[in-house]
């Protein structure tokens, strides 16, 4: 193939070790383990845009918090399923103070990631009621999500929310809710992989329609603060970051530390119940749980069942960042808006290099710079894109598996590409572009 630096017969050669048919299907850590098996055995090195790994240093107050655990010797013991006082405490001022939202301290739980959040919400919230059968996603979104409710057994609806927002979102969503068949909503805001961020006047009406049809919305904020054309870093003080927890009690939020503190590693995050949930009665519940008051069921019941808790050195760590925030000593935006200059250059370079920005707008307003971006390009669909780019040392993901109606378009994270590899992209983005006009 002209121009390009992988050679294809190598590439086929480790498609057909690692037993995948085709590149641009593959998912996102299927294609980490080609790029890993590739630079093993050639001088290629790729620019890695395909998983979503944070590229900033972990806050230096969390991992000294962490230390001075570890030297006491916390790791003999069992942390607190329910989470330690310490982190329970400052989660919850950290609602009030980054959120404008009241939450009891009971209602927020460490998990191990994010995942494991939301696999305790489907096998939890998903048997509230035998008469319902599951989630509906709004997409594009995180695919695993997905296949967690597939390992359980769970039916689920999708649509792609990008033809129906602002005034076109109510009708959609409760076409969907009036079978009376939906437990819960799941979305991310922003959302992963299009970058898209819902209003207000949107996370309104979900939370409306929530109430109306007694239905938990899941809330993923794995982006926490990252629309960075709002500055939430003031504790106590407006903007707020936007959370359908203003308009309704049935909500669940999941708040990674992955992205927002780069402390993906240490796979700690916070699920939050609101009161009103964690208290209530579900008795199809006992069906699987001891109890059927959702909070104990969630807790002594799922998260029990995956985790004896959550790490104890890691629920310390994030403690100490959540102090700091709350008490105004800890930037929470300052350091992650490296990730917004990045990809105002690399969107830049895409851009002036043919390719076209598929989610493009949020309704009137254009698409914020962020952690993540979606390009198309004349010609090539999502899956054939990814492919042709692998040849030119550049790692992406397809958009085919996120529930996107955009089969033509692919995910680009700008996480790992640091300053000294923006030329390296350059110079293969004129390649791809003079062997592909």
């Amino acid at each position: 193939m002209k121009e390009a630096i992988v050679p294809y017969e190598l590439v086929q050669q480790k498609l057909k070790e690692c037993e995948m048919e085709q590149l641009g299907k593959a998912s996102i850590r299927e294609v980490v383990k080609l790029v890993n098996e590739i630079e093993l055995v050639s001088d290629v090195k790729f620019l890695r845009m395909s998983m979503g790994v944070p590229g900033l240093t972990p806050p230096k107050i969390a991992t000294e918090a962490e230390i001075k655990a570890l030297r006491k010797g916390v790791v003999s013991q069992y942390p607190a399923i329910e989470g330690l006082p310490e982190l329970k405490t400052q989660a919850s001022r950290f609602l009030k103070m980054f959120l404008d939202i009241d939450v009891s301290p009971e209602g927020c739980v460490p998990t191990c990631g994010s995942m494991q959040g939301s696999f305790a919400v489907f096998i939890t919230v998903n048997r509230t009621d035998r008469n319902k059968e599951g989630t509906l996603f709004l997409d594009p979104g995180f695919p695993v999500q997905k296949q967690q409710c597939n390992v359980v057994g769970h039916d689920f609806e999708a649509f792609d929310i990008y033809k129906f927002r602002g005034n076109k979102l109510k009708d959609k969503i409760e076409s969907y809710l009036k079978t009376y068949k939906i437990s819960s909503i799941l979305y991310s805001n922003p959302n992963n992989p299009s970058w898209i961020c819902l209003t207000e006047d949107e996370l309104s009406v979900i939370g409306e329609l929530a109430t109306k049809y007694d239905v938990i919305v899941v809330e993923d904020l794995a982006y926490f603060g990252m629309d960075f054309r709002k500055d939430i870093s003031k504790p106590g003080q407006p903007p707020f970051q936007p959370t359908v927890a203003k308009y309704t009690d049935n909500y669940i939020l999941l708040i990674s530390t992955s992205k927002a503190f780069s402390y993906a590693g240490q796979r700690i995050a916070l699920m939050v119940m609101s009161d009103k949930i964690f208290k209530r009665h579900y008795p199809d519940l006992k069906r699987y749980y001891n109890s059927d008051i959702l909070g104990r069921a969630m807790i002594y019941g799922a998260l029990f069942s995956l985790s004896a808790g959550a790490p104890h050195s890691s629920q310390l760590g994030i403690a100490s960042i959540l102090k700091a925030a709350n008490d105004g000593k800890y930037d929470l935006v300052k350091e992650i808006r490296e990730y917004e200059n990045r990809s105002k250059i690399i969107k830049k370079l895409f851009i002036d290099n043919g390719f076209k920005i598929v989610y493009d707008r949020d309704i009137e307003e254009p698409i914020a710079d962020g952690f993540y971006f979606t390009v198309s390009y004349p010609g090539f669909s999502g899956n054939e894109l990814v492919e042709r780019l692998f040849y030119y040392g550049i790692s992406t993901v397809s958009l085919d598996n996120t529930g996107s109606e955009y089969k033509e378009g692919i995910r680009i994270c700008v996480s790992q590409m640091k300053q000294d590899l923006l030329p390296v992209l350059e110079q293969r983005l004129i390649a791809f572009r003079n062997n592909n006009t």
